[in-house]
Protein backbone atom coordinates (compact mmCIF):
# COMPACT_ATOMS: atom_id res chain seq x y z
CA UNK A 1 0.00 0.00 0.00
CA UNK A 2 1.17 3.31 -1.21
CA UNK A 3 0.73 6.36 1.53
CA UNK A 4 -0.49 9.70 -0.33
CA UNK A 5 -0.18 13.71 0.81
CA UNK A 6 -3.22 15.56 -0.81
CA UNK A 7 -2.92 19.44 -0.69
CA UNK A 8 -6.05 20.84 -1.55
CA UNK A 9 -7.97 18.04 -0.85
CA UNK A 10 -11.91 20.24 -1.24
CA UNK A 11 -11.11 21.83 -4.98
CA UNK A 12 -11.69 19.94 -7.95
CA UNK A 13 -8.25 17.91 -8.37
CA UNK A 14 -8.28 17.03 -5.01
CA UNK A 15 -12.06 15.33 -4.98
CA UNK A 16 -11.58 13.92 -8.34
CA UNK A 17 -7.99 12.50 -6.92
CA UNK A 18 -10.34 10.88 -3.83
CA UNK A 19 -12.93 9.47 -6.22
CA UNK A 20 -9.91 7.46 -7.91
CA UNK A 21 -8.54 6.16 -4.40
CA UNK A 22 -12.06 5.27 -3.12
CA UNK A 23 -11.86 2.84 -6.19
CA UNK A 24 -8.52 1.44 -5.71
CA UNK A 25 -8.51 1.50 -1.68
CA UNK A 26 -6.21 -1.62 -1.44
CA UNK A 27 -3.27 0.50 -3.68
CA UNK A 28 -3.95 3.62 -1.57
CA UNK A 29 -3.55 5.41 1.89
CA UNK A 30 -4.18 8.68 2.46
CA UNK A 31 -1.68 9.85 4.83
CA UNK A 32 -2.38 13.72 4.93
CA UNK A 33 -5.21 15.79 3.85
CA UNK A 34 -5.29 19.77 3.33
CA UNK A 35 -7.75 22.48 2.28
CA UNK A 36 -7.87 26.24 2.70
CA UNK A 37 -11.14 26.69 5.65
CA UNK A 38 -13.63 24.79 3.67
CA UNK A 39 -13.72 22.63 7.46
CA UNK A 40 -17.30 20.51 6.96
CA UNK A 41 -15.44 18.80 3.50
CA UNK A 42 -12.41 18.40 5.09
CA UNK A 43 -13.41 16.99 8.27
CA UNK A 44 -16.05 14.78 6.32
CA UNK A 45 -13.04 13.67 4.23
CA UNK A 46 -10.64 13.16 7.14
CA UNK A 47 -13.35 10.80 8.79
CA UNK A 48 -13.47 8.88 5.56
CA UNK A 49 -10.33 8.22 4.70
CA UNK A 50 -8.53 8.04 8.07
CA UNK A 51 -4.93 9.96 7.41
CA UNK A 52 -3.13 10.77 10.34
CA UNK A 53 -2.93 14.16 10.03
CA UNK A 54 -5.54 17.35 8.65
CA UNK A 55 -4.37 20.50 7.78
CA UNK A 56 -6.20 24.01 7.21
CA UNK A 57 -4.24 27.09 5.42
CA UNK A 58 -6.34 29.18 7.15
CA UNK A 59 -5.62 29.43 11.28
CA UNK A 60 -8.54 30.84 12.22
CA UNK A 61 -10.22 27.57 10.83
CA UNK A 62 -8.39 25.62 13.40
CA UNK A 63 -10.62 25.27 16.18
CA UNK A 64 -13.90 24.18 14.37
CA UNK A 65 -11.25 21.53 12.46
CA UNK A 66 -10.64 20.39 15.91
CA UNK A 67 -14.30 20.12 17.27
CA UNK A 68 -14.97 18.27 14.08
CA UNK A 69 -12.44 15.81 14.75
CA UNK A 70 -12.50 15.41 18.15
CA UNK A 71 -12.64 11.81 18.98
CA UNK A 72 -11.38 10.73 15.64
CA UNK A 73 -7.29 10.00 16.81
CA UNK A 74 -6.80 12.49 14.06
CA UNK A 75 -4.00 15.03 14.08
CA UNK A 76 -4.94 18.62 13.15
CA UNK A 77 -2.81 21.69 12.37
CA UNK A 78 -3.19 24.89 10.67
CA UNK A 79 -1.49 27.64 9.15
CA UNK A 80 1.04 28.05 6.23
CA UNK A 81 3.99 26.66 8.67
CA UNK A 82 1.90 23.73 9.11
CA UNK A 83 1.54 23.03 5.56
CA UNK A 84 5.18 22.81 4.80
CA UNK A 85 5.78 20.57 8.33
CA UNK A 86 2.92 18.15 6.44
CA UNK A 87 4.48 18.42 3.09
CA UNK A 88 7.93 16.78 4.89
CA UNK A 89 6.42 13.71 6.26
CA UNK A 90 7.18 10.25 4.98
CA UNK A 91 4.84 9.84 2.17
CA UNK A 92 5.18 7.99 -1.36
CA UNK A 93 3.43 10.63 -3.33
CA UNK A 94 2.26 14.09 -2.62
CA UNK A 95 -0.22 15.60 -4.71
CA UNK A 96 -0.05 19.45 -4.96
CA UNK A 97 -3.43 20.99 -6.02
CA UNK A 98 -3.50 24.16 -3.87
CA UNK A 99 -4.41 27.47 -6.26
CA UNK A 100 -2.25 30.17 -6.41
CA UNK A 101 0.99 31.06 -4.97
CA UNK A 102 -0.49 29.30 -1.86
CA UNK A 103 0.85 26.02 -2.95
CA UNK A 104 4.36 26.69 -3.53
CA UNK A 105 6.28 26.51 -0.09
CA UNK A 106 4.72 23.00 0.70
CA UNK A 107 5.45 21.51 -2.93
CA UNK A 108 9.31 22.93 -2.70
CA UNK A 109 9.22 21.41 1.21
CA UNK A 110 7.74 17.85 -0.64
CA UNK A 111 10.52 18.30 -3.40
CA UNK A 112 13.33 18.80 -1.05
CA UNK A 113 12.49 16.00 0.49
CA UNK A 114 12.83 13.87 -1.95
CA UNK A 115 9.28 13.13 -2.40
CA UNK A 116 7.99 12.95 -5.64
CA UNK A 117 5.25 15.44 -6.73
CA UNK A 118 1.81 15.15 -8.57
CA UNK A 119 1.60 18.62 -9.65
CA UNK A 120 -1.38 20.41 -10.35
CA UNK A 121 -0.76 24.00 -9.18
CA UNK A 122 0.53 25.52 -12.06
CA UNK A 123 1.25 28.86 -9.94
CA UNK A 124 4.20 27.52 -7.98
CA UNK A 125 6.57 25.94 -10.91
CA UNK A 126 5.14 29.53 -13.16
CA UNK A 127 6.55 31.43 -10.23
CA UNK A 128 9.51 29.28 -8.89
CA UNK A 129 10.60 27.13 -12.35
CA UNK A 130 13.98 27.62 -11.61
CA UNK A 131 14.35 26.45 -7.70
CA UNK A 132 11.19 23.72 -8.14
CA UNK A 133 13.48 22.25 -10.75
CA UNK A 134 16.63 22.57 -8.73
CA UNK A 135 15.27 21.10 -5.41
CA UNK A 136 14.15 17.88 -7.69
CA UNK A 137 16.59 17.54 -9.35
CA UNK A 138 19.18 17.90 -5.90
CA UNK A 139 17.11 15.33 -4.06
CA UNK A 140 16.26 13.20 -6.69
CA UNK A 141 12.18 13.39 -7.16
CA UNK A 142 10.51 13.76 -9.81
CA UNK A 143 7.88 16.14 -10.64
CA UNK A 144 4.28 14.18 -12.45
CA UNK A 145 2.43 16.91 -13.93
CA UNK A 146 -1.24 16.82 -13.99
CA UNK A 147 -2.11 19.68 -16.00
CA UNK A 148 -3.99 17.87 -18.62
CA UNK A 149 -1.41 19.07 -21.30
CA UNK A 150 1.88 18.57 -19.53
CA UNK A 151 0.37 15.03 -18.76
CA UNK A 152 -0.13 14.40 -22.38
CA UNK A 153 3.53 15.90 -23.15
CA UNK A 154 4.98 13.00 -20.11
CA UNK A 155 3.23 10.35 -22.24
CA UNK A 156 4.73 11.31 -25.59
CA UNK A 157 7.84 11.17 -24.54
CA UNK A 158 7.59 7.99 -22.44
CA UNK A 159 10.39 6.08 -24.62
CA UNK A 160 11.50 9.04 -26.16
CA UNK A 161 14.56 10.86 -25.54
CA UNK A 162 13.56 14.44 -25.03
CA UNK A 163 16.98 15.39 -27.00
CA UNK A 164 15.38 13.68 -30.46
CA UNK A 165 11.98 15.85 -29.83
CA UNK A 166 11.68 18.89 -32.49
CA UNK A 167 8.46 20.53 -31.27
CA UNK A 168 6.36 20.25 -28.27
CA UNK A 169 3.02 21.09 -29.25
CA UNK A 170 0.52 22.84 -26.57
CA UNK A 171 -3.46 22.22 -27.35
CA UNK A 172 -5.99 24.84 -26.34
CA UNK A 173 -9.78 25.10 -26.58
CA UNK A 174 -9.82 28.73 -26.93
CA UNK A 175 -11.95 28.74 -24.20
CA UNK A 176 -16.04 29.91 -24.13
CA UNK A 177 -14.97 33.11 -26.13
CA UNK A 178 -12.83 31.49 -28.83
CA UNK A 179 -15.32 32.93 -31.19
CA UNK A 180 -16.16 36.26 -29.87
CA UNK A 181 -15.04 40.06 -31.05
CA UNK A 182 -13.17 41.95 -28.55
CA UNK A 183 -15.91 44.81 -28.14
CA UNK A 184 -18.00 41.81 -27.11
CA UNK A 185 -15.70 40.49 -24.59
CA UNK A 186 -15.64 43.80 -22.88
CA UNK A 187 -18.96 42.98 -21.93
CA UNK A 188 -18.66 39.67 -20.47
CA UNK A 189 -19.88 38.59 -16.97
CA UNK A 190 -17.93 36.34 -14.81
CA UNK A 191 -20.95 34.11 -14.78
CA UNK A 192 -20.01 33.69 -18.46
CA UNK A 193 -16.19 33.65 -18.11
CA UNK A 194 -16.66 30.25 -15.82
CA UNK A 195 -19.03 28.67 -18.08
CA UNK A 196 -16.01 26.41 -20.23
CA UNK A 197 -17.43 24.68 -22.82
CA UNK A 198 -15.43 20.90 -21.71
CA UNK A 199 -13.75 21.18 -19.00
CA UNK A 200 -15.35 21.53 -15.36
CA UNK A 201 -13.00 23.39 -13.06
CA UNK A 202 -12.82 26.39 -10.46
CA UNK A 203 -13.60 29.80 -11.03
CA UNK A 204 -9.59 30.83 -11.44
CA UNK A 205 -8.83 28.52 -13.74
CA UNK A 206 -12.32 29.03 -15.68
CA UNK A 207 -11.11 32.58 -16.21
CA UNK A 208 -6.97 32.27 -17.00
CA UNK A 209 -8.78 29.67 -19.66
CA UNK A 210 -11.60 32.43 -21.38
CA UNK A 211 -8.34 34.79 -21.73
CA UNK A 212 -5.68 32.44 -22.47
CA UNK A 213 -3.65 33.31 -19.46
CA UNK A 214 -4.29 29.63 -18.73
CA UNK A 215 -2.37 28.36 -22.00
CA UNK A 216 0.38 31.00 -21.49
CA UNK A 217 0.98 30.08 -18.01
CA UNK A 218 1.20 26.56 -19.18
CA UNK A 219 3.73 27.53 -22.29
CA UNK A 220 5.99 28.35 -18.83
CA UNK A 221 5.48 25.02 -17.27
CA UNK A 222 6.46 23.16 -20.50
CA UNK A 223 9.34 25.40 -20.64
CA UNK A 224 10.53 24.40 -16.89
CA UNK A 225 9.24 20.46 -17.04
CA UNK A 226 10.36 19.83 -21.12
CA UNK A 227 13.70 21.78 -21.46
CA UNK A 228 13.49 21.44 -25.28
CA UNK A 229 14.06 25.29 -25.94
CA UNK A 230 11.45 28.17 -25.84
CA UNK A 231 11.27 28.40 -29.38
CA UNK A 232 10.05 24.88 -29.94
CA UNK A 233 6.96 25.22 -27.79
CA UNK A 234 4.27 25.77 -29.65
CA UNK A 235 0.63 26.41 -28.88
CA UNK A 236 -2.44 25.19 -31.37
CA UNK A 237 -6.28 26.16 -30.90
CA UNK A 238 -8.26 22.80 -30.94
CA UNK A 239 -11.78 23.47 -29.57
CA UNK A 240 -12.81 19.83 -28.95
CA UNK A 241 -10.03 18.89 -26.58
CA UNK A 242 -9.70 15.80 -27.23
CA UNK A 243 -5.90 16.16 -28.59
CA UNK A 244 -4.35 17.15 -24.86
CA UNK A 245 -1.06 18.13 -26.58
CA UNK A 246 0.95 16.62 -29.22
CA UNK A 247 5.43 16.00 -29.54
CA UNK A 248 6.74 16.17 -32.73
CA UNK A 249 10.00 14.01 -33.18
CA UNK A 250 13.01 14.79 -35.50
CA UNK A 251 11.79 12.13 -37.68
CA UNK A 252 8.58 14.11 -38.19
CA UNK A 253 6.78 11.36 -36.29
CA UNK A 254 4.06 12.91 -34.11
CA UNK A 255 2.72 11.31 -31.11
CA UNK A 256 -0.43 12.70 -29.98
CA UNK A 257 -2.27 11.96 -26.26
CA UNK A 258 -6.21 11.64 -26.94
CA UNK A 259 -9.12 11.40 -24.21
CA UNK A 260 -12.10 12.72 -22.78
CA UNK A 261 -11.79 15.77 -21.26
CA UNK A 262 -12.02 14.54 -17.72
CA UNK A 263 -9.20 15.14 -14.93
CA UNK A 264 -9.37 11.67 -13.80
CA UNK A 265 -7.63 10.94 -16.28
CA UNK A 266 -4.11 12.97 -16.11
CA UNK A 267 -4.46 12.25 -12.24
CA UNK A 268 -4.78 8.38 -12.70
CA UNK A 269 -1.31 8.60 -14.71
CA UNK A 270 0.19 10.28 -11.99
CA UNK A 271 -1.13 7.96 -9.35
CA UNK A 272 -0.15 4.96 -10.85
CA UNK A 273 3.40 6.24 -12.99
CA UNK A 274 4.89 3.94 -13.96
CA UNK A 275 2.06 2.20 -14.52
CA UNK A 276 -1.74 2.56 -15.53
CA UNK A 277 -4.62 2.40 -13.66
CA UNK A 278 -8.13 1.62 -14.72
CA UNK A 279 -10.60 4.64 -14.46
CA UNK A 280 -14.14 5.20 -14.54
CA UNK A 281 -14.04 7.71 -17.15
CA UNK A 282 -15.46 7.84 -20.76
CA UNK A 283 -13.58 6.09 -23.87
CA UNK A 284 -13.44 7.80 -26.97
CA UNK A 285 -15.47 7.47 -29.42
CA UNK A 286 -14.11 9.07 -32.84
CA UNK A 287 -16.95 7.62 -34.81
CA UNK A 288 -19.53 9.83 -32.96
CA UNK A 289 -17.13 12.89 -32.64
CA UNK A 290 -16.32 12.77 -35.97
CA UNK A 291 -14.39 15.68 -36.44
CA UNK A 292 -11.17 17.60 -34.87
CA UNK A 293 -10.62 21.15 -35.39
CA UNK A 294 -6.97 23.51 -35.15
CA UNK A 295 -6.31 26.70 -35.88
CA UNK A 296 -3.63 29.35 -34.77
CA UNK A 297 -4.22 30.98 -31.16
CA UNK A 298 -5.45 34.87 -31.90
CA UNK A 299 -2.72 36.60 -30.18
CA UNK A 300 -4.50 40.18 -30.82
CA UNK A 301 -7.79 39.46 -28.95
CA UNK A 302 -6.08 37.12 -26.55
CA UNK A 303 -2.78 38.94 -25.76
CA UNK A 304 -2.32 36.59 -22.59
CA UNK A 305 -0.13 34.05 -24.41
CA UNK A 306 2.20 36.49 -26.06
CA UNK A 307 2.84 38.07 -22.59
CA UNK A 308 3.88 34.92 -21.20
CA UNK A 309 6.10 33.66 -24.01
CA UNK A 310 7.66 37.32 -23.09
CA UNK A 311 8.03 36.83 -19.64
CA UNK A 312 9.99 33.42 -19.45
CA UNK A 313 12.17 34.66 -22.66
CA UNK A 314 12.88 37.40 -20.15
CA UNK A 315 12.95 35.20 -17.19
CA UNK A 316 13.97 36.30 -13.72
CA UNK A 317 11.22 37.78 -11.60
CA UNK A 318 8.92 38.40 -14.68
CA UNK A 319 6.92 34.68 -14.49
CA UNK A 320 6.41 35.41 -10.75
CA UNK A 321 5.44 38.93 -11.34
CA UNK A 322 2.89 37.93 -13.87
CA UNK A 323 1.23 34.89 -11.62
CA UNK A 324 0.29 37.39 -9.06
CA UNK A 325 -0.61 40.28 -10.93
CA UNK A 326 -3.11 37.94 -12.68
CA UNK A 327 -3.80 36.13 -9.77
CA UNK A 328 -5.30 39.44 -8.51
CA UNK A 329 -6.87 40.94 -11.34
CA UNK A 330 -9.34 37.59 -11.93
CA UNK A 331 -10.13 37.95 -8.63
CA UNK A 332 -11.12 41.48 -8.85
CA UNK A 333 -12.81 40.24 -12.93
CA UNK A 334 -14.76 37.52 -10.69
CA UNK A 335 -15.83 40.40 -7.51
CA UNK A 336 -17.12 42.54 -10.38
CA UNK A 337 -14.67 45.06 -9.85
CA UNK A 338 -13.30 45.06 -13.11
CA UNK A 339 -13.84 44.40 -16.73
CA UNK A 340 -12.69 40.98 -18.01
CA UNK A 341 -9.94 43.03 -21.39
CA UNK A 342 -8.52 44.91 -18.29
CA UNK A 343 -7.89 41.43 -16.43
CA UNK A 344 -4.71 40.86 -18.84
CA UNK A 345 -4.13 44.13 -19.42
CA UNK A 346 -3.45 44.45 -15.70
CA UNK A 347 -0.81 42.11 -15.66
CA UNK A 348 0.62 43.96 -18.56
CA UNK A 349 0.66 47.04 -16.57
CA UNK A 350 2.33 45.65 -13.83
CA UNK A 351 5.46 43.99 -15.82
CA UNK A 352 5.75 47.20 -17.70
CA UNK A 353 6.45 49.26 -14.50
CA UNK A 354 9.50 47.97 -13.51
CA UNK A 355 12.03 44.79 -13.25
CA UNK A 356 12.96 43.11 -9.78
CA UNK A 357 16.05 41.60 -9.49
CA UNK A 358 16.54 38.06 -10.28
CA UNK A 359 14.95 35.77 -7.17
CA UNK A 360 17.73 33.26 -5.80
CA UNK A 361 15.27 31.47 -3.39
CA UNK A 362 11.80 31.30 -2.13
CA UNK A 363 11.79 34.36 0.52
CA UNK A 364 12.77 36.36 -2.97
CA UNK A 365 9.92 35.10 -4.99
CA UNK A 366 6.88 36.08 -1.84
CA UNK A 367 8.87 39.43 -1.70
CA UNK A 368 7.86 39.75 -5.75
CA UNK A 369 4.74 38.03 -5.30
CA UNK A 370 4.07 40.75 -2.34
CA UNK A 371 5.27 43.70 -4.40
CA UNK A 372 3.56 43.06 -7.66
CA UNK A 373 0.48 41.98 -5.92
CA UNK A 374 0.66 45.33 -4.07
CA UNK A 375 1.27 46.94 -7.69
CA UNK A 376 -1.81 45.29 -9.40
CA UNK A 377 -4.28 46.35 -6.93
CA UNK A 378 -2.92 49.74 -7.29
CA UNK A 379 -3.93 49.40 -10.64
CA UNK A 380 -7.27 47.65 -10.23
CA UNK A 381 -8.77 50.65 -7.99
CA UNK A 382 -7.72 52.73 -10.59
CA UNK A 383 -9.91 50.97 -12.94
CA UNK A 384 -12.41 51.03 -10.44
CA UNK A 385 -12.72 54.36 -9.91
CA UNK A 386 -11.93 55.45 -13.17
Amino acid sequence: MRRLSLFGATGSVGQSTLDLVRRDGDTWRVSVLTANCDVVELAKLAKEFRPDIAVVADESCHDALKNALAGTGIETAAGAAALVEAARRPTDLVLAAIVGIAGLAPTMAALEAGTNVALANKEALVSSGELMTAAAKKSGATILPIDSEHNAIFQCLAGGRIEQVRRIILTASGGPFRTMSAADMARVTPAQAVAHPNWSMGAKISVDSATMMNKGLELIEAHHLFPVGLDRIEILVHPQSVIHSLVEYIDCSTLAQLGSPDMRIPISSALAWPERMATPCAPLDLASIARLDFEAPDEVRFPATALCRAAIAEGGARPAQLNAANEVAVAAFLAGRIAFPAIVDTVRRVIDAGAPAVPASLQDIFSVDAASRAAAQQFVDQYEHA
